[in-house]
Order: structure tokens, then C-alpha cells, then sequence
């Protein structure tokens, strides 16, 4: 037994995820991401005194779909607090955020334990709230540089309970969260730009043990993959702290991906250090039953229905249904695209296969994809009824196809790349290649039935690559056992 046996790891995750919406969340001021700093502000981002707040519609429309795309249930009236901290890079002295009123309360997001089995990660609460600016601290040996373009940039936060219990239910939890806020359009998702951020609360406990043990907070990672290592470093990190009869402390750390270690940066805040108190110069905000019901309606499929539509309805494995649902674009074309062809697991295939490596080879994404779901339909169509092999589909066929507007039945005739399917003609062939190699045609009437392949390579040669090569090997066969 490992020493990790031993203790059970207790997780809870808070993502911010940056809303994409035209201007801040309390202001007039661009949101935009990547201009030259400090172009994006403004008299209310920068707190000058005097300066009024006002809500962002969108804001609450966003918070909203994601509270309904986890089942959570949307609070009616909904107030603003400050959140009082020092920081360079706060402006106001405050943020805008909500405190006991948070919009959405409850929610579940589904994952796989470690035996494949659905796991529900219960959401404790979704609220609003703004961004500090950016501290810049590699780009002057002896200064910090602030940049305030972010102040002010809408986020929502979404705080799991402590029911993560590994950092690949950890890794899973955040991808989810990802998908679903770019399928509805309300965040890009994009870790590295910071777009979405993660915090980790993590303690380790013996087993059996009835309370939890001390918690400790890790920012400052940039992807899904750094999300994993910082859990994993600080799992035995806490580990070898209780076995030395060490106390863990209550403290936030960073997590540095050069060396794969976390770092103390300060003693953990508690929620009364930030002095909450309401926010008076923005309105409490309504959410009728009737906004939500609206919104409700418009939302477009989500991961987990077409995932279920996949498998159940289309008969994927769950490891292609991951794939095709893991980027909404990609979805909703194979969507598509099954409405034109009934060879699900073909459609899939081509879709996962040369479709993604030629969008990754172009760097571009589906949407500027030059080929319809109804002309790759006509692809998998000529490979279903033997008309060319899969080999010709994707070697030759779909090239062509992505430089003409032509279907893939007139594109595969016009070039002479249909299959030779008459079987008077494969006759020919075959007689041809059994007459080049008469003791190997012996030694496979003698038992050696490996020899089939070296048969098969020379009628396709015969035949310059364009017999129906199961027809062509049943003939073989029929042929050699004579």
C-alpha cells in the first residue's frame, strides 16, 4: 500500500470565467482583450471619485444560461456588495461583486471516477463580479507594471463543493466547465489568456477521518494540464507535512510551472478580512421566471445532450462522443452531417480524421471549413456502396473535394478513381497474379494463408489500385482453393 492510501484528498474548485461581452461590467469602457495597456479604461474603471456603476445586461443574461445549463436555481432578486482589499491593481480600493446573494445557487456538473462511472460535482453558487487589473512583474527588474485594461471586466464565479477527489476528477471538472461556457458563447475559455482561471482548495485527510483537514488555496494556473500538476505536488506536499507531524498551513500558494512546485505567497484570507458590505450605488437586480424561461429556450444543445444523442441515438463509443463534442462547432457539423448520411460511425471517423487534421493544418476552425455536411455525406456515400475504397475517399477524393464545389461521386468518375467492382475483370487480375507466383499459389493450398497478401498487392497492382479489394479478395480466395 502506498502512503497515498492512506489519506483521502479533498477538493473544491473556483473558476472565473471572463464573459465575452462588448464593454466591462460596470461601465462603458471596451472589453477587449490583448490592446496596448491601459486604453481601455476609463473614469469608472479607474474609481475616480464621484463615478457611478452601472449593471451590464449581458452580465446577467450569461450568469443566468450558465446557472440553467447546470440546473442551479436562479435567484429572483439579486444585490451587489463590495469587496473591500488593498492592491495595486485595484483601482477602487473594492470590487463589485455579490456576496450573500449569489444568482445562481446549486447545479450539478457530471464527470468520470477513476472506474469510468458518472460522477456529480455539486456547484455551490454562480455569482457576478468584476476583474482587478493585471500586475506585470517580468517585464522591469525593479518595478511591478499595471495594467488596468482588465479592471472591470465582467466574470462569473463558479464554486464547487468539496467533492472533487483527485486531480484527474479535477482536470475533468474544469474541461466541463470549458465546454460548456463556449458552447453558450459566453466565455472563449482560453486559460493561457486567463480568460478562465482556476483555483484550487485542496486538503488531505486520513481515511475514516470525520473532519476535513486544512485547507489550502493554489492560484496562478494556466492551464488544465498545470490545474493536475499543482494538485498533484500539493496532494503530497500535505502528505509529507502530516506523516513529519507537521501542521498544515491555512495559506494561499502560487503554483510555478518551471519546477512544478507550489510557492506560500500569504496567509489565507477569510471571508470577514474582506469586509463585505452591500454595494449603494447599484440597484438590486430582478430575474422573472419569464427572463429565465426565455433564455432557457434559446440556448443551443449543450455537451452532455449531444454526447447522450451520440451514443444512445447514433451508437458511438463514449471515447468518439468525447472527441466530436469537445468543441461546439465541431458538434454541431457532425450533427449535421447525420442528417444526410445513416454510416454514423463513418461520418464520425471522417470528422474526427481528416476533417480535424485539416483544420488543424490550416489552423482554422470549422466554421470556414469549405466542404458542407450534405457534400461529405456524398463522400461516405461512394466508400458505402464500393464505389471507391476508403483509401481513394481520403487520399484523393477529400483533397479534391476542398479545391472544387463538385460532389464526390462526379469528382471520383471524372478522375477514373472508382473501384473495378466487375467481377469478370477481377477475374482477369487475379488469374494474372496466381500465373506470376504458381508455388506460393501452392504453398497457400498447402496451409499458408499468409500468403493472401502478397496476391492482393499484386491485383491491385494489376489493377492500378481500383479493385474493390473485399470483392477482390473474396474472388482470391475462391480462386486459390480450387
Amino acid at each position: 500500500m502506498s502512503l497515498r492510501d492512506k489519506y483521502e484528498v479533498v477538493i473544491g474548485l473556483e473558476v472565473h470565467a471572463q464573459l465575452l461581452t462588448k464593454t466591462k461590467a460596470y461601465s462603458s469602457d471596451e472589453n477587449i482583450y490583448g490592446e496596448a495597456p491601459n486604453t481601455k479604461t476609463s473614469v469608472i474603471s479607474l474609481g475616480h471619485p464621484g463615478t457611478l456603476p452601472r449593471s451590464n445586461a449581458k452580465v446577467i443574461e450569461y450568469a443566468v444560461k450558465m446557472g440553467i445549463a447546470v440546473g442551479a436555481e436562479i435567484r429572483e432578486r439579486n444585490e451587489y456588495a463590495r469587496k473591500n482589499y488593498f492592491y495595486a491593481d485595484l483601482p477602487k480600493g473594492y470590487q463589485i461583486t455579490q456576496d450573500t446573494t449569489p444568482i445562481c445557487n446549486g447545479g450539478i456538473i457530471e464527470i468520470k471516477d477513476a472506474e469510468g462511472n458518472p460522477k456529480k460535482i455539486k456547484i455551490t453558487r454562480i455569482h457576478m463580479e468584476e476583474d482587478a487589473g493585471k500586475s506585470i512583474h517580468d517585464l522591469d527588474p525593479f518595478h511591478t507594471l499595471i495594467d488596468l485594461n482588465r479592471a472591470g471586466v465582467p466574470l462569473i464565479e463558479v464554486v464547487s463543493e468539496p467533492d472533487v477527489r483527485s486531480s484527474d476528477e479535477a482536470y475533468q471538472y474544469i474541461n466541463e466547465v470549458r465546454k460548456l461556457v463556449r458552447y453558450l458563447d459566453i466565455c472563449d475559455g482560453n486559460m493561457e489568456e486567463g480568460s478562465l482561471r482556476c483555483d484550487a482548495n485542496i486538503s488531505v485527510m486520513l481515511k475514516g477521518a470525520s473532519e476535513f483537514g486544512t485547507k489550502v488555496e493554489v492560484k496562478n494556473m494556466n492551464s488544465t494540464r498545470n490545474v493536475k500538476r499543482a494538485i498533484e505536488f500539493e496532494i503530497d506536499r500535505q502528505i509529507a507535512l502530516v506523516e513529519a507531524g507537521k501542521e498544515v498551513s491555512h495559506e494561499t500558494r502560487s503554483f510555478n510551472a518551471a519546477n512544478n512546485s507550489t510557492i506560500s505567497m500569504r496567509h489565507k484570507e477569510e471571508a470577514n478580512d474582506y469586509r463585505y458590505f452591500p454595494e449603494p450605488d447599484l440597484q438590486a437586480v430582478i430575474v422573472t421566471k419569464e427572463y429565465i424561461e426565455k433564455l432557457k429556450n434559446s440556448l443551443p444543445p449543450l455537451p452532455s445532450e449531444l454526447f447522450k444523442k451520440f451514443t444512445a441515438e447514433f451508437g458511438l463509443s463514449d471515447y468518439d462522443a468525447n472527441i466530436l463534442t469537445d468543441e461546439k462547432g465541431i458538434a454541431l457539423y457532425y450533427n449535421e452531417l447525420c442528417g444526410s448520411t445513416k454510416n454514423y460511425k463513418s461520418a464520425a471517423n471522417f470528422v474526427n480524421g481528416s476533417v480535424k487534421s485539416f483544420l488543424n493544418e490550416k489552423a482554422i476552425s470549422i466554421a470556414e471549413f469549405s466542404i458542407n455536411p450534405k457534400r461529405l455525406a456524398s463522400l461516405i456515400s461512394i466508400v458505402d456502396q464500393g464505389k471507391v475504397s476508403n483509401t481513394v475517399a481520403t487520399s484523393k477524393v477529400f483533397p479534391a473535394m476542398l479545391a472544387s464545389n463538385d460532389t464526390a461521386d462526379k469528382i471520383a468518375t471524372d478522375n477514373n478513381w472508382t473501384q473495378e467492382s466487375d467481377s469478370d475483370a477481377l477475374g482477369d487480375y487475379i488469374k494474372l497474379a496466381i500465373a506470376k507466383y504458381p508455388e506460393k499459389a501452392k504453398d497457400y493450398k498447402e496451409g499458408k494463408k499468409g500468403l493472401i497478401g502478397l496476391f492482393m498487392g499484386e491485383v491491385m497492382k494489376l489493377s492500378k489500385g481500383q479493385a474493390d479489394p473485399k470483392l477482390a479478395n473474396q474472388l482470391l480466395r475462391t480462386q486459390l482453393e480450387k
